[in-house]
């Protein structure tokens, strides 16, 4: 009985451990999460914010109207034998020829221009966090094939000795697969400072120093053709870096009117009230005041404007042109990553395996050498590195390319490994 209770207690004890520990470590992080965490931290996110506040201020500042001044004057306060003349004065600035409307107009397009920006820096960010986490899933995927062909190379290592004891190899096969593990050791450690550096760039865009989650986890193996070019330069239209010149073109056309109509001269008019001493009586002054546009008529800053107006579809058909060739090699690595995937899938990994299986298969009959089967194992590991590269360049062009077109790239089904 007593023995029994021993047995119910260790088992409970092992379950407290192995619950505590599940709750300790991290779960592995989604791209989903990573880009929710990204949006929610990264300081780019609030700075777009307070532009388009700031943007929002300049357009509430433009509506208003001059503020009126008043003035206070007394004549012949010293003067001998006459009295004083006191006039109290409120004037007012008239803007004439819809100015106000100009600047106002110009401002409700700097507000739109902020607001494009403000999308195009989430997009931006949305892309970049994306690549990223590829970037650092595709090193989990590195260090965990390699982690493969150690144990596998470890494994070999007794039978080598064993047949090296018994006579039928020579020492210098245990020392062949022992420098085959070192490489291959090496490798792996190489791959894990890329993975850490990945993973620190991956923390950094969600503005956390250090990373603060353990794996990352996403269907990495996927991949599917990508729709024809020409959609998706026509959905880089709808980018907002390209959007946002069409409220540039309101603004310098607002800015370019509110330069024109600077030359026509405001009036400012007031009234007043005026006290004589000597008759101790009161009167009413008015004044208007308008200034004569003889020397300056605003020209240069009309030249300014017009030129200014005139360089805005040149302004974004570069744009446009350098988002197409960034999109355009994008496109390019991919179908050139899809293609290299489909053929190490289809000819070169499976003829790899086979080849190593009948080199396995022949050693122990004595017909091909220690040296000649770890080359046809490190050929089989080689070809699967070569597809977690073309895989990591697959989707990071997919990242890049969703992230200028501003909209998910439609693939035509997948292919999963």
């Amino acid at each position: 009985m007593a023995l029994h209770r021993v047995a119910v207690l260790c088992a409970a004890l092992a379950f407290a451990v192995a619950t505590s520990a599940s709750a300790q470590a991290p779960r592995p992080l989604t791209l989903q999460q990573a880009l929710q965490r990204a949006l929610n931290a990264n300081p780019r996110v609030p700075t777009a914010e307070r532009d388009v506040g700031m943007s929002e201020g300049r357009r509430q500042q433009a509506g208003m109207m001059p503020n009126p001044t008043v003035s206070f004057e007394i004549d012949n306060a010293l003067a001998a034998g006459r009295g004083a003349e006191t006039t109290l004065q409120l004037s007012q600035l008239v803007e004439l020829a819809g100015k106000r409307d100009a600047r106002v107009a110009a401002a409700l397009a700097d507000y739109d221009v902020a607001r494009h920006q403000q999308a195009a820096v989430r997009l931006e960010i949305l892309s970049d966090v994306a690549a990223a986490f590829v970037i650092v899933l595709a090193g989990q995927q590195r260090v965990q094939l390699l982690d493969r062909q150690i144990a596998s190379l470890e494994r070999l290592t007794p039978l080598m000795q064993r047949r090296v004891d018994a006579g039928a190899s020579s020492p210098a096969d245990v020392t062949r697969t022992q420098v085959a593990i070192g490489l291959a050791r090496v490798d792996r450690e190489r791959a894990k400072t890329a993975m850490a550096a990945a993973r620190r760039d991956l923390a950094a865009q969600m503005a956390t120093t250090a990373p603060d989650f353990g794996s990352v986890s996403g269907e990495f193996g996927r991949v599917a053709p990508p729709p024809a070019f020409s959609s998706i330069v026509d959905s880089i239209d709808r980018n907002p870096q390209l959007l946002r010149w069409t409220a540039v073109r309101a603004q310098r056309d607002a800015q370019l009117l509110a330069a024109r109509l600077k030359s026509v001269p405001d009036l400012q008019a007031g009234i007043g009230w005026r006290h004589y001493a000597d008759t101790n009586t009161n009167g009413v002054r008015i004044g208007v005041a308008i200034p004569i546009p003889v020397w300056d008529r605003n020209q240069g800053a009309i030249r300014e404007a017009q030129e200014a107006a005139l360089k805005t579809e040149s302004e974004r058909a570069a744009n446009r042109l350098t988002l197409i060739a960034v999109v355009g090699r994008a496109y390019d690595t991919l179908s050139g990553a899809l293609q290299e995937i489909d053929l190490l899938r289809r000819v070169v990994i499976p003829d790899a395996r086979r080849t190593f299986e009948t080199i396995e298969n022949g050693h122990g009959q004595g017909r091909f050498t220690v040296l000649e089967m770890l080359d046809a194992y490190r050929a089989v590991t080689d070809a699967q590195l070569r597809e977690q590269d073309a895989l990591q360049s697959f989707h990071v062009s997919v990242a890049t390319i969703e992230g200028l077109t501003g909209s998910p790239l439609s693939l035509a089904g997948g292919r999963p490994r």
